[in-house]
């Protein structure tokens, strides 16, 4: 099998833990934190609709969970005339922390495409952060030291299946983190509320260093255990009883990840099965995420809102009592742009602010740029208009770099296997990196091993076909700690070693390499954490000797206290994205799609942080 070269695209730099905690520190400078939309890598944008050859386009940056009615009001909006030019609105969606990533460190035109004119991050504490990483930098005026100004607004919700918030005495009882900790760490689970069917509790969250819902969980969750709203001190965090209580949150985790959307397809899929309330008992969401989910799209982009029907078992919205944070979603441009494109940005953030657009965000479930409910934000829809937010004083940066350096101790381990793909295909060219798909592969896994603890416990296995006689897969690191000893070398670095020395061999034994995996992991449970694996694969199963399809996913099942979740990757344009999201599916985890080879990177950071 030959993958035709894949045309050069920009390459991302992974956050490391330590920058990430550097991220989270800047965003408390605002006064709103981000929405978990981190991992979406770029989409196209609007169509032009100018015709003239001196038309101005203006490209917009936009966080994720937006961008889909930000390209619609784009659409609207462009034609307009503005400066003595038609304007043509580009809209590209891309995660708030790669963006600022790729401005801090001066945004390369030929790597990372056509630079912003104007940003729209998911909340003003990355404009902050931005101001902070540019500082004594060569660029350090590209953004205004003006207060940005907010486009919609969204409050961080506790999301829970309807039945389970009113066994919990919804909606008359105040609810909020303490009432989870104390579900979450009773061995009684929810038999304590008279349903011993749900097992125990189990809490759905992305990773706080990378996606900022996880983070506005994390941090209220800290402020609940010091029982204050404001003024978190250092001493505080290593309390013994905040330390038990953010631990004993942390414990029901399902897994972590980069966006909240994993979580909620898995649940919509899972209410198709009338299975809604066996997956998770909640997950930390925006309002407005909440509300798709409600209606049926969880993805909140307007062109598939009506596609799917509203879940059967819907969720409402908990507003943390003991405090939450809200998202104000500003708009930033950049100081780069000229005279012309300034007025058009100022014009099409008028227009955005406008009753036309604001009312595109309301049906979507966003509340409007003065932070007013919409129509959508309704009891039907799960959510509380008039819900008085006891909205969270954010700590002080050194507060916050220790607060996430807390959270690495107190989060729920990985007991990981990764399964790479060494079939002879992986060793194709990568067009314009000098580089193979097997290249790039190894130094994406290579680097994501700082994204573990020594704690955690990972492995490595390599599979193409009858790497060991019939067998397509061979071990290569077992399974142990990482920060444990391989043959008298730390795993951490026997890991490093053997994945750079992978080298593309024969076919690709995918379905018997999967379930595989998948069985020993399952033979080798730990109870107190994630139990996973991850599949990276460029193409699909040749070997017609093994299993197929039907007989994989029927062995891949998510029953019991302690499921396996089988994460897959799509690498490369000739990968079987299908099959391998079906398989993900079957475990109620996540595919990845690196098509891209060349985003790898970034995808890979993405897969990590489920764990």
């Amino acid at each position: 099998m030959t993958l035709n070269a894949q045309a050069a695209r920009k390459r991302r730099r992974k956050i490391s833990f330590l920058a990430a905690i550097v991220v989270a520190a800047g965003l408390i400078v605002g006064l709103r934190y981000l929405t978990s939309d981190s991992g979406s890598s770029a989409a196209p944008g609007s169509q032009a609709k100018c015709a003239s050859s001196d038309a101005l386009s203006l490209h917009v940056t936009s966080s994720p969970e937006k961008a889909g009615v930000m390209k619609e009001a784009a659409n609207a909006y462009s034609g307009r005339s503005v400066a003595g030019k038609c304007v043509d609105v580009v809209v590209t969606a891309q995660s708030s922390g790669t963006t600022m990533q790729e401005l801090a460190q001066g945004w390369n035109e030929v790597a990372d495409g056509p630079r912003p004119d104007v940003w729209s991050p998911a909340a003003s504490g990355w404009v902050n952060l931005l101001r902070q990483r540019l500082t004594g930098t060569d660029h350090a005026s590209i953004v205004s030291a003006d207060t940005p100004q907010s486009i919609v607004n969204s409050p961080l919700t506790i999301a829970m299946p309807k039945p389970m918030a009113e066994a919990l005495g919804w909606p008359g009882k105040p609810l909020g983190w303490k009432d989870l900790d104390a579900l979450a760490t009773d061995p009684a689970g929810w038999a304590k509320f008279g349903h011993p069917e749900w097992g125990k509790f189990r809490l759905g969250k992305t990773n706080p260093t990378i996606s900022t819902a996880g983070l506005n969980a994390t941090i209220g969750a800290y402020y609940a255990a010091t029982g204050t709203s404001s003024d978190l001190t250092a001493a505080a965090l290593a309390k013994p009883q905040v330390v038990s209580f953010v631990r004993g949150v942390e414990q029901s985790i399902v897994h972590y990840g980069d966006n909240t959307l994993t979580f909620l397809t898995n649940l919509q899929k899972a209410d198709d099965r009338s299975a809604a309330l066996s997956y998770i008992s909640a997950v930390t969401v925006e309002e407005n995420s909440l509300i798709g989910y409600n209606e049926g799209n969880p993805t909140n982009d307007p062109a598939k809102l009506g596609q799917h029907a509203k879940p059967k078992v819907p969720l409402v919205a908990i507003y943390p009592s003991d405090g939450t944070l809200n998202s104000d979603h500003p708009y930033t441009p950049l100081t780069w742009i000229d005279d012309a494109h300034k007025q058009a940005a100022a014009d099409f953030f008028t227009y955005l602010r406008g009753a036309d657009a604001q009312k595109k965000f309301e049906d979507l479930g966003f509340r409007t740029f003065d932070n007013k409910p919409g129509q959508q934000v309704t009891a039907d829809n799960g959510a509380q208009p008039d819900a008085k937010l006891n909205l969270i004083t954010p700590p002080s940066p050194p507060v916050l770099d220790k607060l996430l350096q807390s959270w690495t101790q107190l989060r729920k381990k990985a007991n990981l296997l990764l399964v790479v793909d060494v079939s002879g295909s992986m060793g194709d060219p990568v067009a314009g990196t000098g580089k193979s798909k097997m290249d790039l592969a190894k130094q994406a896994a290579i680097t994501s091993l700082g994204q573990f603890t020594d704690t955690d416990q990972v492995g490595l296995w390599m599979f193409s076909t009858q790497l060991d006689g019939d067998k397509d897969y061979a071990e290569v690191v077992p399974v142990g700690p990482v920060g444990g000893q391989v043959d008298g070398v730390k795993r951490r670095d026997a890991l490093a070693t053997r994945l750079g020395g992978l080298s593309p061999q024969t076919g690709t034994g995918l379905y018997d390499s999967t379930l595989a995996a998948y069985q020993y992991v399952q033979q080798h449970l730990d109870p107190s954490a994630i139990n996973a694996v991850v599949v990276l694969t460029d193409g699909r199963n040749e070997d017609t000797s093994g299993i197929d399809l039907p007989n994989l996913l029927g062995q891949l099942k998510t029953e019991g206290a302690d499921p396996v979740r089988l994460f897959t990757i799509a690498y490369g344009g000739d990968a079987d994205q299908d099959t391998l999201r079906q398989i993900a599916q079957a475990t109620q985890a996540s595919e990845y799609d690196s098509s891209k080879p060349d985003t790898i990177d970034q995808v890979f950071t993405a897969v990590i942080s489920n764990f």
